[in-house]
């Protein structure tokens, strides 16, 4: 690989807070940073600069933002701007892709179609709004396509909630492997006091705290079901929930087509909804989610009650000519179908059910942090948010516990029993 050099003041003068983490030979990095501190534009620049050190062969290199348009909308003129001043670089436009000469190699992805990373190989990625992605993103494809090269990986951010983020950044500031930073816009001087200030007037305090101060208390701005979720951690419902053996399983599902399918496993008591577990997968024929059921029935001695589903379930698959309903009771699923309904109406249904709602916080995992992230579209033009919500990894999750909420009232296995007193240390925790 032929060597090129180029000055990294040549085309960028990087901010003093950022020079530490140029520096850094730490493989893993966590950055929090407010609103317009520059994140992005470091971690373009750390990219380039990684590449055209890279001395492996045919070095590949990735930005990767929560959705593709918005790595093409925030990233791609970045890249362009920071690499131009490279002899011989090319660009592929379709690609969002840079070719470095010597062979090194920057392109952009969004997480919204992680998938599609599977099977390639990186010896440098940035995940820019981790907090964004779905965090299976990176555990079950990203992950394992740094390793064949040891390839190392930025997350960058600003806060939304406690999520896989939060987590992220709690677990890398002690860890020595970790290159860890927090830029608080009270702290680093980048943005004006006059301009901090009228932010306060225009905002509410979580917001500021969360934008400009690194907040991951606040609830997720937007969100649908943050304060229902806090309060549910608050009064001890996420923990652990155990099957109570004398009471029916029932199932909520949100059924996608050529994506996730997510299932919400549950049992009622008095005016208790216990959720007992979570399945959710993507790629996979109704045969799979079957047999998953069977399975977790067979390890907890289950009797299924209900199974719920949403109104689409009826249409007919233009491949088999039968509809979902039907390919599942030949499963031996019997479902009840639910009635369209308008989404608002189901919203307000979660909110009502969630006070009385428990959760076990490990086999549900994923499915309570979508119920934290879900939340409306945010209209960047008008700054203002819309009245549906954003259509990202939460979504199906979501669904599937809205259908849930909506079925309550069509379960015909039995009459609710009275509430189960659990022992202090037993049961739910």
């Amino acid at each position: 690989m032929a060597e090129v050099r180029v000055r990294i003041d040549d085309a960028y003068t990087p901010r003093g807070i950022f020079l530490p983490f140029h520096k850094s030979d730490r493989r893993w990095s966590c950055l929090v940073a407010h609103r317009r501190a520059g994140k992005t534009v470091a971690c373009v620049n750390q990219l380039m600069l990684k590449a055209l050190a890279c001395r492996r062969p045919s070095p590949r290199f990735a930005y990767i933002a929560p959705f593709y348009n918005q790595a093409k909308d925030i990233a791609w003129s970045y890249v362009r701007q920071y690499t131009a001043c490279i002899p011989g670089v090319e660009y592929n436009e379709s690609e969002l892709r840079a070719d470095l000469p010597g062979g090194a190699r920057i392109r952009l992805y969004g997480a919204d179609n992680y998938e599609r990373l599977r099977g390639v190989y990186f010896d440098g990625i940035i995940l820019d709004e981790y907090g964004d992605m779905d965090p299976r993103a990176w555990s079950e494809v990203i992950r394992p396509a740094l390793s064949d090269r040891q390839g190392w990986a930025v997350f960058i951010g600003t806060p939304k909630g406690r999520n896989h983020f939060c987590e992220l950044w709690e677990g890398a500031q002690p860890d020595p492997a970790w290159y860890a930073l927090m830029l608080k816009a009270s702290a680093t001087g980048i943005l004006p006091t006059t301009e901090l200030d009228d932010a306060r007037r225009s905002m509410t305090p979580a917001q500021y705290e969360q934008e400009y101060e690194c907040s991951f208390e606040a609830a997720v701005i937007g969100s649908y079901y943050g304060d229902q979720m806090k309060a549910a951690a608050e009064d001890s419902r996420i923990g652990r929930v155990t099957a109570e053996p004398t009471l029916p399983v029932h199932t909520a599902w949100d059924l996608g087509i050529g994506d996730s399918t997510a299932i919400w496993i549950f049992q009622l008591s008095g005016n208790e909804i216990r959720v007992i577990d979570y399945i959710e997968h993507a790629g996979v024929g109704l045969d799979w989610y079957a047999r998953e059921l069977d399975k977790k029935a067979a390890q907890g001695s289950w009797k299924f009650g209900d199974h719920i589903l949403p109104h689409d379930a009826k249409v007919r698959e233009l491949g088999t000519g039968r509809s979902r309903v039907e390919t599942l009771q030949g499963l031996g699923i019997n479902p009840t179908v639910l009635e369209a309904d308008r989404i608002e109406d189901g919203i307000n249904a979660v909110r009502t059910i969630i006070p009385r709602t428990w959760f076990d916080a490990d086999k549900c995992k994923h499915g309570l942090e979508a119920l934290r992230q879900y939340r409306r579209e945010w209209d960047d033009k008008r700054k203002a948010f819309n009245d549906r919500p954003l259509h990202d990894w939460a979504s199906h999750p979501a669904d599937g516990f809205r259908t849930l909420a909506m079925g309550l009232g069509k379960i015909r296995s039995t009459a609710w029993s009275k509430p189960i007193k659990y022992p202090k240390k037993t049961g739910i925790v």
